[in-house]
C-alpha cells in the first residue's frame, strides 16, 4: 500500500511550524545539541511535528549523550527514508519523514541492541504522545 504524500507550500509550512521547526524540518537545519530533549519519560509515540505522522516508540528512546533525542529504531520500517547526505564535508544518511519528507535528523551506526543504529533526531521535529498504560 502506497501513502499519500503530503505535500504543501513554504507559506503552508511557516504558518504551521515555529521558526526553529520550519528552519530544521523544511531546510535540513540542525538545532543545537541539548535544547530539545525534554520530553516525558513515559509511555508514548513520538509524531512529525508536520504531519503528525507516528515515527518512533518512546520505548525505542535511549539516552545518546549526544544532547538529541535518539531511538534504536522507527516505529516501523517505512515511517521514515534514506537518503544520502554528503553536506559537512562527509558522508551521512539523513532520516526524513515518509509521509511529508520532513528532515528529521541522521542514522549513525553507533547505537544499542539490538538495531546496533542510533537515529540522532532534531527535538523540534518531534511532538510526543503520552499514551496510558495498560494494565493488562
Amino acid at each position: 500500500m502506497t501513502k499519500e504524500k503530503i505535500v504543501r507550500s513554504d507559506e503552508e509550512w511557516r504558518r504551521q511550524l515555529s521558526d526553529a521547526a520550519f528552519r530544521v524540518t523544511r531546510r535540513a537545519g540542525t538545532e543545537r545539541p541539548f535544547t530539545c530533549d525534554n520530553f516525558p519519560k513515559c509511555a508514548g509515540v513520538f509524531r512529525c511535528v508536520c504531519c503528525g505522522g507516528e515515527l518512533f516508540d518512546a520505548a525505542a528512546k535511549f539516552d545518546s549523550g549526544t544532547g538529541w533525542p535518539s531511538f534504536f529504531e522507527p516505529i516501523r520500517e517505512d515511517a521514515v527514508a534514506e537518503r544520502e547526505d554528503r553536506s559537512l564535508f562527509r558522508r551521512r544518511t539523513e532520516i526524513l519523514c515518509e509521509r511529508c519528507d520532513a528532515h528529521l535528523g541522521h542514522v549513525f551506526p553507533d547505537g544499542p541492541g539490538p538495531t546496533g543504529l542510533r537515529y540522532c533526531i532534531n527535538g523540534v521535529a518531534l511532538e510526543f504522545e503520552a499514551r496510558a498504560e495498560s494494565s493488562g
